[in-house]
């Protein structure tokens, strides 16, 4: 009789063991699956509200202690807040143009196309995994592209401003069988503020959620944008003469930056007045409490709706502004004022109460909603997750910040120092920004900081080349950095 034991002593127990389970490889895999698929929470859902030319300094609870924004301050006491938020920057005076091709795609400003031509986006990334998308708001990359990226949406502005209360608007209807593409209806007029009429289409997509896919709801205010017209009858108003004037107020900005003509720096005459500035910043901020006002409506329907345990909120805004700060009144300049954005994540899994200094661009926030939802990224994707972050794992995202504006100005920044360059000019400034976060004292000239500048040149030099920029640092014939505001006036002025 033959004896097994030696034979079985020779392939081992583990292989036996393993042997017995392959018996029965489709029943055990059933079952885990079945499992795992019970074990597995839903993913969650997308509601991301994005305001338009909102300073970072202009929520209460972040220490505005001059402008109400009780709906805002909720997110902040829920969530994640990033203090060091940027937009990469622009190639033109409508700065919100590219800020948001970035945000859509991913892909940093050298290398999008505003009109997403041949450009894939976050946004139909989340369709193909299964997500219903719905856009509502502003749109100012083209009708083409918003018929692409978004499978639906309801009341959309295409342009960049107007006047909200005759804002004409548009729907996607989603794509018939057989279609590629959404359709836009003709285009209406608005029966009410735009920024109201965003939130109604959003609480009327929210109401139509049956649980049955998870959602990507973009909703995108033109406010606070010029011009700050909010309904009569909205409670919240500001006393123009208690409103402090931002710690860098100038009268005028001390030299020609490249861009002192464009359409934003003419809202005031030159030079400004305190008592023109604060008017300006009463009608601003009277827009953004209105904008809030709004939100906390959309965060209303909601939590009645069940749905805010499954859903990632994330409020931010394309750029900031300069509103007298540093005589300036656009966001055509690199100052933090116009190229920082608040930006708060509220959700599952992500820590609440967290205030975050952690260098990141705008177009780092659809990869961390893509990483939170299991959404592959886009072909081209240059963002960076900031996942680890916002779940208190980590407290560290970028090593620096590089912002450009068309050809005129360059800046680069770390956690605490930032040089800004002026190439036609052959200006540079300094800035200490945990001692100065405003802005106010150019150390550039200071022999004590100049390993700090040289150190930021190489740096600049570096993050041209990896941001694919052409632009030059340095030209061969600078111009006169001195400018005459009246002259301008006066050679602005039109001739009969």
């Amino acid at each position: 009789m033959f004896d097994v034991r030696p034979w079985l002593r020779s392939i081992g127990l583990a292989a036996i063991v393993a042997a017995l389970f392959a018996t029965f490889p489709v029943e055990r895999s059933a079952a885990q699956s079945a499992d795992e698929a019970k074990s597995k929470p839903p993913r969650p859902n997308v509601l991301f509200l994005f305001s338009d030319d909102q300073r970072a300094d202009t929520i209460h609870s972040l220490g505005n202690k001059h402008i109400q924004t009780p709906n805002l301050d909720r997110l902040v006491e829920r969530g994640t807040v990033f203090g060091r938020a940027y937009c990469m920057g622009g190639h033109h005076g409508a700065v919100c143009m590219p800020s948001r091709a970035m945000l859509l795609t991913g892909r940093s400003l050298f290398r999008i196309k505003e009109n997403f031509a041949g450009t894939p986006s976050w946004p139909e990334q989340f369709a193909a995994a299964g997500y219903a998308t719905f856009v509502t708001g502003k749109w100012h990359n083209g009708p083409e592209a918003l018929a692409r990226v978004f499978s639906s949406g309801e009341a959309i502005f295409l342009g960049g401003m107007t006047d909200p209360n005759a804002a004409r608007l548009v729907d996607v209807v989603p794509a018939a069988a057989g279609d590629k593409t959404a359709k836009l209806t003709p285009p209406r007029t608005t029966e009410k503020h735009s920024v109201e009429r965003f939130a109604d289409a959003a609480i009327a997509f929210l109401r139509k959620q049956d649980g049955t896919r998870p959602f990507l709801c973009y909703v995108a205010f033109n406010a606070p944008h010029d011009p700050c017209v909010v309904p009569k009858d909205f409670a919240i108003r500001y006393d123009a003469a208690k409103i402090p004037l931002p710690g860098n107020y100038l009268p005028l900005h001390p030299f020609d930056n490249g861009e002192m003509s464009v359409r934003d720096e003419k809202l005031l005459p030159w030079p400004r007045t305190e008592k023109q500035v604060r008017a300006n910043l009463a009608d601003y901020y009277r827009a953004v409490s209105f904008v809030d006002a709004q939100v906390g409506r959309i965060l209303d329907e909601l939590d009645r709706r069940g749905l805010a345990n499954n859903t990632v909120i994330v409020f931010a805004s394309d750029h900031g502004l300069a509103v007298g700060s540093h005589g300036l009144m656009g966001k055509q300049n690199l100052y933090e004022h116009s190229m920082r954005a608040p930006l708060i994540f509220a959700g599952p899994g992500i820590e609440g109460g967290l205030r975050t200094t952690a260098l990141c661009y705008l177009f780092d926030v659809f990869p961390t909603l893509g990483e939170l939802s299991g959404v592959a990224p886009p072909k081209g994707s240059e963002g960076q997750s900031l996942r680890e972050i916002v779940e208190g794992r980590n407290k560290t995202a970028r090593r620096e910040i590089y912002t450009a504006y068309r050809d005129v100005q360059r800046a680069v920044c770390d956690a605490r120092w930032k040089l800004i360059r002026y190439p036609k000019i052959d200006k540079t400034q300094l800035f200490d920004l945990a001692d100065d976060p405003e802005e106010t004292r150019d150390l550039s000239g200071d022999q004590r900081y100049a390993e700090h500048r040289r150190r930021l040149w190489d740096r600049m030099q570096q993050a041209r080349e990896t941001w694919a920029d052409k632009a030059p640092l340095e030209v061969a014939q600078p111009a006169d950095g001195r400018w005459n505001p009246s002259a301008q006036a006066e050679a602005a002025r039109p001739r009969r």
